[in-house]
Order: C-alpha cells, then sequence, then structure tokens
C-alpha cells in the first residue's frame, strides 16, 4: 500500500517547452506572493492545477465566498507561475521544494526563479540577485545587486538549492523590504522580470493601490511572522 506524498501535485500537463518557472511564497514583505499574483492577473495567466500537502497548514482561502487553493499553477505560453498564499515552515521546506522540482524536471525548465524578500530596514527598494552558476550573473548584474557571499532561507532558499543539484539554471530575486506587506518592494521586482522576461506589465497601478494591499496582505504577514523563526545577526548574513 502506497504511502501519501509529501507534496501532491493535480495539473494539467504544462503546454510550453522548456518553461521557465517562477515561484513566490509567503516570506518577508509577502514580496514574491504579491509580486506574482499580481503578474497572472494582469496577463491573464490560465490556473491550471494546484499543490497540496499534508504538512500546509489546515486552512482553506476564500475570495468573495469562492474557496481558493492556497498554492496555485498558472501558465502562459512558455511561462510558468506557482503562486502561494501560505507559508511554508522551515521544517518543511525541504520535501515542499524537492516535490515541486520532482514534477517540474522532466519538462526540462529552461529557467527556474525564485522570488523573495530581503530585509534590510532601507527604503531604496533595490532588488538583489543571485544564480546557480556563476556565468549567469553576467544576465543580471546590470539589473539587480549580486550579493556577494551569505545564505537565502525558507523555501526560496530550498527551491534554489534543488536547482542547483539537480543542474538546473536558476535565479533568486530578493526585493529589499522592511518586513510588512510591501507592494512597493514588489513593484520594484516586477520591473526587473519586465527588464529581464519582457513582460510589459504596468507597475503603477499595483504602486498606487499599494495601501490597500497593505492592509489586505497585513493578516497573512502576522501569520508568517508567527510561523518563521526570528533570524539572528550572523558573520554571514541570511537572506530569504
Amino acid at each position: 500500500m502506497s504511502s501519501e506524498p509529501d507534496v501532491k501535485i493535480t495539473s494539467e500537463p504544462l503546454h510550453g517547452e522548456h518553461p521557465v518557472v517562477l515561484m513566490g511564497f509567503p516570506g518577508n514583505g509577502l514580496v514574491g506572493s504579491i509580486a506574482l499574483q499580481y503578474l497572472v492577473e494582469q496577463l491573464d495567466f490560465d490556473l491550471i492545477g494546484n499543490i497540496t500537502s499534508k504538512y500546509f497548514p489546515p486552512v482553506a482561502m476564500m475570495a468573495n465566498g469562492v474557496i481558493n487553493v492556497p498554492v496555485r499553477i498558472y501558465e502562459k505560453g512558455d511561462i510558468v507561475a506557482i503562486v502561494a498564499d501560505i507559508p511554508i515552515h522551515p521544517m518543511i521546506c525541504y520535501e515542499v521544494a524537492n516535490g515541486i522540482m520532482d514534477w517540474i524536471a522532466p519538462y526540462q525548465p529552461r529557467e527556474v526563479i525564485a522570488i523573495a524578500g530581503i530585509v534590510t530596514n532601507e527604503p531604496e527598494k533595490r532588488v538583489f540577485g543571485v544564480a546557480t552558476h556563476g556565468e549567469m550573473l553576467e544576465r543580471i548584474q546590470e539589473h539587480t545587486v549580486v550579493l556577494p557571499m551569505g545564505s537565502i532561507s525558507g523555501i526560496a532558499g530550498s527551491v534554489l538549492t534543488e536547482c542547483k543539484i539537480r543542474d538546473i539554471p536558476g535565479f533568486g530575486f530578493l526585493g529589499e523590504t522592511v518586513n510588512t506587506p510591501d507592494p512597493r518592494s514588489s513593484a520594484a521586482t516586477l520591473a526587473v522580470l519586465n527588464t529581464l522576461y519582457g513582460f510589459d506589465v504596468d507597475i503603477d497601478p499595483l504602486l498606487e493601490q499599494a495601501a490597500d494591499i497593505e492592509a489586505t496582505m497585513h493578516k497573512l504577514a502576522e501569520e508568517v511572522q508567527r510561523t518563521e523563526p526570528v533570524q539572528k545577526k550572523e558573520y554571514l548574513p541570511m537572506y530569504g
């Protein structure tokens, strides 16, 4: 009798060849979640699947009376976006990242991009970048601040580690944030994606609606802060 998988993915087959896969999970500033949800709405991505796990919090998301699966898979052309509304506890990041990569690897993704936040308490809203291979940095160094050393925590770090192990090209884009719902940091990250992938997403409405988004996402940010460990300052910085 087979046991229940750590991560259960129910999805239509991907239509694009060698897709670019974007991932955004709640974390510092909710940067990844806000950015990718806005992206899929603005560009009319198709909802093609969902991800569940026995390790996820026992919660069902709801909007306007309609239940929404907390982790969703969207697709448009050769772009896939995995968007989450729930935080992933550090104890299960490996299982979740490994399960997602097991599903996506047979499609031979061209690139995997993990979008997250980095707390600096500075106002610039810079976007920091990392890559799984040194030669990939040339592509992003004019558009991001390349991190010199340290570590990336949480699900973004686990995804990038899986990319490195599996020899799948991966980027991490970390929006500078103050660890409250931060649409402005998400907009800065989207501006980088616009440049690198030609999305042409209008970020002005996101900036104009920043106050409303900050209010509606506040409860989710509190949940993230309860489930993620406090990061202590070390000699090597930790990001994520």
